[in-house]
This record gives structure tokens, sequence and C-alpha cells, in this order.
């Protein structure tokens, strides 16, 4: 058996031609979506990541505004700039790059952002909200696994999902998703004991551990899908997966590169967002 590659370049090019017409219509109507993104410091995997998302709102019709700070800023400064973009009615989605220096904490940074404008679904609110069904903002990475799988045409109802890591931003909030369509969910991390016997039950393995080839081929289950989160940076500058990919290709039936897997629908999911806030900004205006 050789898996099936799900290409996130290929699927991520498809859900934004579907956006971009909706993202057209609020620009025909005079009321574009916006994007604020706010950067800290001069990290230079940070610089590429904003330039990434810059250009793609671009692409997709977003009106997006950059804010750069100095690594020393106080973090009052970014405060303030964050509570003015809530009160701008131009603004409709403000995402902060991480990481940010030590004298800013991330925790108060995410709590300012209003939860109406949290595109990138960080906010306790649209976190906590998961847990409901309710939340106004999807997470971007798990929603772009998700986005993935249904896409593939990948049942998820009644699967045996095992999800490694357990991270705030990716692992908690997509074993949320996955309860919420009705599969059975196992998250592991670093503590879990023999990894191996909850990896190999399982129908669906998505991997965000930021450990380069931590799952090889007899900790897969025969025919199962593999996604894989991670993007580890090698001493050579090659990437690699948190999955061992060229042997468990030869056992899964589904599986995802690295790169070229999830990342493009990271930034496609946050796009998504903005989109869907300018359209709720809108129809609140109209009611």
């Amino acid at each position: 058996m050789t898996a099936q590659i799900i290409d996130g370049k290929a699927i991520a090019r498809e859900v934004r031609a579907e956006w971009k017409l909706r993202a057209d219509r609020l620009n025909a109507y005079g009321a574009p979506a916006g994007l604020a993104v706010i950067m800290v410091g001069d990290n230079p995997a940070s610089r590429v990541y904003v330039a990434n998302k810059l250009r793609a709102s671009q692409e997709m019709g977003i009106r997006s505004e950059r804010y750069l700070y100095p690594a020393d800023v106080a973090e009052s400064i970014v405060i303030e700039r964050i509570q003015a973009l809530n009160a701008d009615a131009s603004i409709h989605g403000i995402l902060v790059q991480l990481p940010l220096p030590p004298q800013i904490s991330v925790r108060k940074v995410v709590e300012t952002i209003s939860p109406d404008k949290d595109v990138d679904g960080f906010h306790l609110y649209n976190v906590g909200a998961l847990v409901h069904g309710g939340n106004l903002f999807p997470p971007c990475t798990p929603y772009g696994v998700m986005c993935l799988l249904d896409r593939s045409g990948i049942p998820i109802v009644g699967q045996n999902v095992t999800v490694v890591g357990a991270s705030n931003i990716v692992g908690k909030p997509l074993g949320l998703m996955f309860l919420q369509r009705e599969a059975t969910v196992a998250i592991c991390h670093v503590k879990t004991r023999d990894l191996a016997q909850f990896t190999i039950a399982a129908d669906i393995l998505v991997v965000a551990a930021g450990q380069p080839d931590l799952i090889t081929a007899p900790m897969v289950r025969t025919a199962a899908v593999v996604i894989d989160v991670g993007i580890n940076r090698l001493p050579d500058g090659r990437f690699r997966g948190d999955v061992e990919f060229d042997t468990v290709r030869q056992k899964a039936s589904h599986i995802t590169p690295v790169p070229g897997g999830v990342g493009p629908m990271t930034v496609t999911m946050l796009l998504c967002n903005t989109i869907a806030s300018a359209e709720r900004f809108l129809q609140a205006k109209a009611a």
C-alpha cells in the first residue's frame, strides 16, 4: 500500500477561490474585509510569516494593515494599539504574530483582542466556546486540518482519532473539534506512557508534537489517515515533519507531506475567518 498524498497546496487554492468570491461581494458593497497584523521585533521567521499573510490577504481582496514595533517596545503600547483596532469599524480581524518578547504577556495580548475580531481563534472565549460548538472563529490550524479531511472525503463520525500534542493552539482545540464531529478522541502529550499503543489504534492520526520523525511505521495502523502538523528545520536547512514520511507512506491510506500539507491551510483559514468576520459585521450593520 502506498498512501494517497493529501495536497494542502491544491486544497488551499480551492478554498481560497471560493472565499475570494465572498470577499469580492464585500468589496462590491463597499465594505471590504480588513485585517490588521501586529509584529513585535525582527524575528526572521515571523517576518516571512507576516509577509506571506499580507500577500495572501491582498490576493484575496482583503485590505490589510501592518504595525511593526521594536523588540523593546512597552507592553502598554501594543495593548493600546489593539484597543484602537478593536474600535476601528474598518478592521474585522486582528492578528498578533507570535512569538512575542518576554516583557509582553501573550495571554494579556490575546485577551485584549475583541473576540469578534480574534481571527486566529486564540481568545479564551473562542477556545472555550469549542466545548459548546458555538465559537466565532475556529483556531486556524485545527480548522485547516478538519478542512483537509472533509475535502479529501475522509469520514470522521465514529472514527478513532489520536492527536499527538496537547498545545492550546493545535492539540486541545483539535481534539474538541473531533469530539463535535462524533469521533472518539485520545490526546497524547509528553507524559503519555507507551505512545505507540494510542497511535496504533487510530483510524485518523494527527501529529503536532514538534519532534522530527517521532512517528514511525510500526506505530501506525494499516490504512490509517496520517496528518502531520509538525514542521521542523534540520541543521542542514531541510524541513521535516513529526512523521517519518517515507516509511509511514507505505502503510497509511492518506498522508500529508511537509511542507505542502497543513501549512498552506493555516493561512487560508485565517483569511476565511477574516472574510466571515467582515460578513458578520455587515449583517449586524444592516440589521
